[in-house]
C-alpha cells in the first residue's frame, strides 16, 4: 500500500504551491508537514517523499510560466536571437544559476545529511525571520532604480553566489535571492521578477534531475495519481500566493514573513521541547 494518500498529496500540494516562492522555504515546510502526517519510515519510501517533493515543484514553475507568460516568451525569443533583451536577461539567469548548481552537485548529499531536520529547519526560519526584521530600515534593503534587462554579469553572480546559502532548508531561496537583488540597487520589482525567474531555472534543473534519478522509484511506491493530484494542487495554490506577494509588495515590505518566520520557528522548537 502507498504511503502517501489524496489527503496527503492535497496538502503537501498546499504546502508547495503555497510556500515555494514566498521568503519562507518551501522545502522547510515541506520537511515539517511530511513528519506531521507521517509519511516516510523506511528508507525506500523516504526516498520516494524526497523524489515527490521536489518534482511536485512543477506545479509551481508552470504557475510562474502561466503568469509570466510574456516575459518567459521574451526569454525564448532570446534564446533564438530575435531580442537583445531576452538574451540578456538569459545571461544573467545563468550566471545567477551556475553557483547553486556546482554547490548542489559538490555537496548536495552532504548537505542534506547535516541539515535536512527538523531543527535546523526551525533554526533558519528564525534566523531569516530576524535578519528581516533587523534590516527592514536599512537604506538598501527598499532596493533601487535598477530594472530587469539592467542586471548584468556581477549583479547575477552576487545573487548566484547569495542563492547558494538556500541550501540550507528553512533559508528560502526566494528570501535571500530578493534580498541580494535589492542590495544590489534593484527595485523591488526586478527582483522579485529575477527571483521568480531564477526559480524556473533552478527549480527546473532540481526537477528534471530528481525525475530520471527517482522518478521511477516513486511511481513505484507511490503511483500515479497522488503525485499527479499533488502537482496540480501546487500549481494553483501558486498562482494564488505568487499574485498575492507580488500584490503586497507592491505597497509593503518583507517585514510580515520575518514575523512569520519567527512564529513558525518558535512553535516548532517549543513542541520539539514539550514533554
Amino acid at each position: 500500500m502507498s504511503d502517501l494518500g489524496w489527503i496527503d498529496a492535497v496538502m503537501l500540494g498546499l504546502v508547495e504551491g503555497l510556500t515555494e516562492y514566498l521568503p519562507v522555504s518551501s522545502t522547510g515546510h515541506l520537511l515539517v508537514a511530511s513528519r506531521l502526517l507521517g509519511i516516510g519510515g523506511d528508507d525506500r519510501t523516504q526516498r520516494a517523499l524526497d523524489a515527490y517533493a521536489i518534482c511536485i515543484q512543477s506545479g509551481a514553475i508552470l504557475a510562474v510560466l502561466v503568469l509570466y507568460r510574456q516575459r518567459t516568451s521574451q526569454l525564448v525569443k532570446g534564446a533564438l536571437g530575435r531580442s537583445p533583451g531576452g538574451r540578456h536577461i538569459l545571461v544573467a539567469l545563468a550566471v545567477a544559476f551556475a553557483p547553486a548548481a556546482v554547490t548542489g552537485l559538490l555537496a548536495g548529499e552532504r548537505v542534506k545529511s547535516l541539515l535536512f531536520g527538523v531543527v535546523p529547519v526551525a533554526v533558519a526560519w528564525m534566523a531569516g525571520g530576524l535578519f528581516i526584521l533587523g534590516t527592514r530600515d536599512r537604506p538598501w534593503i527598499r532596493g533601487g532604480n535598477l530594472g530587469l534587462e539592467l542586471i548584468g554579469v556581477r549583479q547575477a553572480a552576487v545573487i548566484g553566489l547569495a542563492q547558494t546559502v538556500a541550501l540550507w532548508p528553512g533559508i528560502s531561496r526566494s528570501l535571500v535571492t530578493i534580498l541580494a537583488a535589492l542590495c544590489i540597487g534593484c527595485s523591488m520589482k526586478a527582483a522579485v521578477e529575477f527571483s521568480f525567474l531564477l526559480g524556473l531555472v533552478t527549480l527546473g534543473a532540481a526537477t528534471a534531475y530528481e525525475a530520471l534519478r527517482s522518478g521511477p522509484e516513486m511511481i513505484e511506491v507511490f503511483g500515479v495519481a497522488a503525485p499527479a493530484l499533488g502537482l496540480v494542487v501546487a500549481f494553483a495554490a501558486a498562482l494564488t500566493s505568487i499574485r498575492w506577494m507580488v500584490g503586497w509588495l507592491e505597497t509593503r515590505s518583507l517585514a510580515v514573513f520575518g514575523w512569520y518566520r519567527l512564529g513558525i520557528g518558535a512553535v516548532v522548537l517549543l513542541a520539539l521541547a514539550a514533554p
